[in-house]
């Protein structure tokens, strides 16, 4: 009797021992568990930086500098949330205007206003959970439009969509966007 007690407490020790070793192995799910890699490296980053750490977003980086909102956008004490179009949603912008990027880029004025179109400066970053229908006041200073159907809709009665979301930053989120917004 003795001896199988002895052979019971040997038993559970060794799988403790067993069980202690694969949950050191394997990460414990819980709430505050860390994002994969490359979003911890992400989410050092501000949101400037994200855009220039994807080729995809080559043009709009591009636009940023020419219009010289580097360092507004790179503010470590913003809460931005920015609705990114990707290289292709410009070159169908170009097309739909008739512009070319050179043009674009050329015109100050224009360009600043339609990358602020892009941006909401808040208390905190909008993610897709706090995204709800209605009017969003943008950093220029123009109405866009949150769809039911969870579409950005701009001025032109233009609807766009948010393909991908919660691209974490220092100071912001962006969210990827399929087309250029434009203002009136």
């Amino acid at each position: 009797m003795k001896l199988t007690k002895i052979a019971t407490i040997g038993t559970l020790a060794i799988s403790i021992a067993g069980l202690s070793a694969c949950n050191n192995m394997m990460p414990a799910k819980s709430a505050d568990m860390k994002p994969p890699m490359h979003s911890q490296t992400m989410a050092k980053m501000n949101v400037v930086q994200v855009a220039q750490s994807n080729s995809d977003f080559s043009v709009l980086v591009e636009a940023v500098q020419a219009a010289g909102l580097t360092g507004m956008l790179a503010d470590p004490n913003a809460h931005y949330t920015i609705f990114a179009p990707t290289n292709e949603a410009f070159m169908q912008a170009m097309k739909e205007t008739g512009m070319t990027k050179a043009q674009l880029f050329a015109n100050k004025p224009l360009l600043t206003k339609i990358l602020g179109y892009h941006v909401v400066s808040g208390d905190m970053a909008m993610y897709a959970k706090d995204v709800k229908p209605g009017n969003v006041m943008t950093a220029s200073k123009d109405t866009l439009m949150v769809t039911n159907q969870g579409k950005l809709m701009d001025e032109n009665g233009r609807t766009v969509n948010i393909v991908k979301t919660d691209i974490p930053a220092t100071n912001g989120v962006v969210h990827v966007i399929d087309r250029v917004l434009l203002p009136k």
